[in-house]
């Protein structure tokens, strides 16, 4: 009895530290190594031989197998993204080096950063949805869906009257009221709720607002008054639609 409340503490310390390896690892093995390193640790006890040196030993071999396996772990999880990024790496070297006299270095970094945004942001963002649960997916692809239109309309061909008439640069406050807002709200649920909510609000009051406040600047173009409404309306919807959503994600 008073050899086992000896080893007792070595025992509860090593089954603490196996807890350290990855999941599915410990599943496979942790049992069959708890239940060997209690068997020798049983036995130098028995035949009188010291605990503290072999104690230590199989901690610091344990310890580099943990890491070892959380490494390999780790990689196994990741390699896709891993091979993403090593592709952008790639293409942001190839692009450095047949263009080296063409660029000078801030038109470089300019487009390293596109390539990089352009290949590797969609992943990210997507292992980044993955986490969340459907209603938030659908939720955020509409709002972002309701943005990239609206920016690109607006660039394209303008919203109100042509591209070139600066009252379409009044939409400018959406975008930064979502990019604010969902930054707050740290892309919770129940902030992104009213974010949505309040670029919808923003997106009817600018064509009013172009209308009453800043008439010069308000040349409707071939839509007319009427179609420039419609069309606010349109994105003013996705935005509703979208906040919808989040609201029903954080229930």
């Amino acid at each position: 009895m008073a050899y086992k409340q000896s080893i007792q503490p070595y025992r509860n310390w090593y089954a603490k530290l196996l807890r350290l390896y990855p999941k599915s690892y410990r599943k496979r093995f942790g049992e069959g190594m708890e239940q060997t390193f209690n068997d020798l640790l049983r036995e130098r006890r028995e035949a009188g031989d010291g605990l503290f040196g072999f104690v230590l030993w199989m901690f610091v071999e344990t310890s580099a197998g943990i890491i070892r396996e959380n490494i390999t772990f780790m990689i196994m999880q990741n390699k896709i993204r891993l091979i993403v990024w090593a592709i952008v790496v790639a293409l942001i070297l190839m692009m450095l080096v047949a263009f080296a006299e063409e660029f000078t270095l801030t038109e470089a970094v300019a487009h390293s950063v596109a390539i990089l945004l352009a290949v590797a942001g969609p992943y990210e963002l997507w292992q980044w949805l993955k986490t969340r649960n459907s209603a938030y997916r659908i939720a955020f692809s509409a709002g972002l869906a309701g943005v990239l239109l609206l920016g690109w309309v607006n660039g394209a061909v303008g919203i109100i009257g042509s591209e070139d008439n600066s009252a379409n640069l009044l939409y400018g406050a959406v975008f930064a009221i979502g990019l604010i807002g969902s930054l707050i709200s740290r892309f919770k649920p129940r902030g992104m709720t009213y974010t949505l909510f309040a670029a919808a609000v923003v997106q009817i009051l600018i064509p009013i607002f172009a209308l009453l406040i800043w008439p010069a600047q308000a040349s409707w173009g071939e839509a007319g008054v009427i179609g420039v409404f419609v069309l606010n309306a349109f994105f003013a919807m996705l935005f509703v639609v979208s906040a919808l959503l989040f609201r029903h994600a954080s229930v």
